[in-house]
């Protein structure tokens, strides 16, 4: 019965910003490494930010300085704060979880157009 589901995914113009959001169901959350992956059309599916149990932080070289990636163990929940986004930020972004097991969300379309 574990689900994760993405949201907050949308059209955006360049330079804009958005916040997507995965609600996570895994028990005890607050022990799983949780990251927001994405895939282009394409192109190979990336590790774009990571947040680890102890709320310490990594990103892809292509989104440092520009995406913010945080936790609310209360809430179970991640969030990925996307600030001036890019046309090559265009991609569906997964939110996936690992710990003794691994479990993905459905994914959450960001299009950066103008």
């Amino acid at each position: 019965q574990v689900q994760l589901t993405e949201s907050g995914g949308g059209l955006v113009q360049p330079g804009g910003s958005l916040r997507l959001s995965c609600a996570a169901s895994v028990s005890p959350f607050r022990l799983y490494d949780m990251r927001w992956y994405r895939q282009a059309p394409g192109k190979q599916r990336e590790l774009v930010a990571r947040i680890t149990s102890l709320s310490t932080t990594n990103y892809a070289d292509s989104v440092k300085g520009r995406f913010t990636i945080s936790r609310d163990n209360a809430k179970k929940e991640i969030y990925l704060q996307m600030n001036s986004l890019t046309l090559e930020d265009t991609a569906v972004y997964y939110c996936m979880a690992t710990w003794r097991q691994d479990y993905w969300g459905q994914g959450t379309q960001v299009t950066v157009s103008s």
